[in-house]
């Protein structure tokens, strides 16, 4: 099954890297920017993540949280945060729980082999928890702009 624009986004409580727990119900009346890529501390995933972080003020006076989710631990995702002064929440799926309910767990390839990975999707979800955009072909360096 793959989540499409108008439905509701998937429900999910977990602890984010700063110990924090980020819970999608407790957020009504927020807007969300769910953020999915594939590793830490990449060429890429640091590109678009700096993107966000240099325009998290003009998306928060939009009315969005940011929340970037990645399979990496915790740790991975404290030193990522630390190193680039990330000021979101990251969120550990090691257990690929959200991934799975998101349906951007997929078969990659990368130099004639296959494999399973992130792909790099972001969901914007509305004040009552509906998916009103879904991203699927990031500009990494101008990710910001792509939010709407």
């Amino acid at each position: 099954m793959s989540l499409q624009i108008g439905d509701a986004a998937p429900a999910f409580s977990m602890m984010d890297s700063d110990g924090l727990l980020v819970d999608l119900s407790a957020l009504k009346g927020t807007k969300v920017v769910l953020y999915f890529y594939p590793k830490d501390d990449t060429p890429g995933c640091t590109a678009q993540a700096c993107n966000l972080n240099q325009n998290l003020d003009y998306l928060t006076s939009k009315g969005y949280r940011v929340i970037g989710v990645s399979v990496d631990s915790n740790s991975a995702h404290t030193k990522f945060k630390k190193k680039y002064q990330l000021n979101f929440s990251l969120l550990a799926d090691t257990e690929h729980e959200l991934v799975n309910k998101y349906g951007v767990w997929v078969e990659k390839s990368m130099y004639g082999k296959s494999y399973m990975g992130t792909a790099r999707t972001t969901f914007l979800i509305d004040e009552n928890g509906i998916i009103t955009d879904i991203i699927a072909k990031v500009d990494t360096k101008n990710h910001s702009s792509q939010i709407h």
